[in-house]
């Protein structure tokens, strides 16, 4: 297999392991990848997911020769990040090393980010003269914007995990033997949330970037909250939060 699955505490780690192409965007990882997120769809006790790389690459590209060959639809090359995308739970990019060309759209599918020092986002479709595919543009422009894109894409300029959390493409850098227990800790914190709560929340923001009109945000989000207000979990959270205000306020006469 060209990816790996594990589930526990909740998280499912998908693993792209083809170190020996250093997780070349091939139409087998891509259907691989498909295949796990339909099965992580149909875990329910799954609430999150970390996707990381197999050896010192996240992922090297596309593989050329395959991409040459044209033996394959250029479609089949994206449905693994397609599905990643559209995952309802949070998911989160564990970028281990270098993510080069259609290799970046992996982690550019995920809800957040986590470089290691050694990480290296690179685009570099045009270095052999293709042009960037995968909602590659897109993603890539919705995160950190335009100019930043052309820089990247237009310019050639790459990416160390420092300068990718400073623009914004990463929400945190840290250390290489730090990063799975980071990523992780994300995970487990979102997993830990009302599940239905955390989907609606999510679906909410997807919708939301389609939005251009204050008012329809709000009305939005209306709809969300009152039904949010409805639920069950919405009076278990009032009353654990009047529980630990009335135990903050007995210590604080106590002292």
């Amino acid at each position: 297999m060209a990816v790996r699955l594990e589930v526990d505490d909740h998280v499912a780690v998908l693993t792209l392991d083809d170190a020996g192409r250093r997780n070349a965007v091939t139409a087998d990882l891509s259907r691989a990848v498909r295949t796990a997120v339909a099965q992580i769809r149909g875990r329910a006790e799954v609430r999150a997911v970390v996707l990381t790389g197999a050896g010192p690459a996240f992922s090297a590209g596309g593989d050329v020769d395959s991409l040459a060959a044209r033996s394959e639809p250029l479609s089949v090359f994206s449905e693994g990040v397609t599905a990643l995308a559209e995952l309802t739970i949070p998911t989160v990019a564990a970028v281990n090393g270098p993510a080069v060309g259609a290799g970046m759209n992996w982690a550019l599918a995920c809800d957040v980010i986590i470089a290691a020092r050694s990480a290296r986002f690179d685009p570099c479709f045009l270095d052999i003269g293709i042009h960037p595919g995968g909602g590659h543009l897109w993603r890539l422009q919705n995160l950190v914007g335009r100019q930043a894109t052309a820089a990247m894409v237009l310019f050639g300029e790459a990416l160390d995990g420092e300068q990718a959390a400073a623009l914004g493409l990463a929400w945190q850098v840290v250390d290489d033997d730090q990063l799975m227990p980071a990523a992780l800790r994300l995970a487990r914190r979102a997993a830990g949330r009302s599940g239905e709560l955390v989907r609606r929340t999510k679906e909410t923001l997807a919708v939301s970037t389609t939005l251009s009109d204050a008012r329809a945000a709000l009305d939005l989000e209306t709809d969300a909250q009152r039904w949010s207000m409805d639920r069950p979990a919405f009076a278990e959270g009032v009353a654990r939060l009047r529980r630990r205000l009335h135990k903050g306020s007995r210590q604080t006469t106590q002292t």
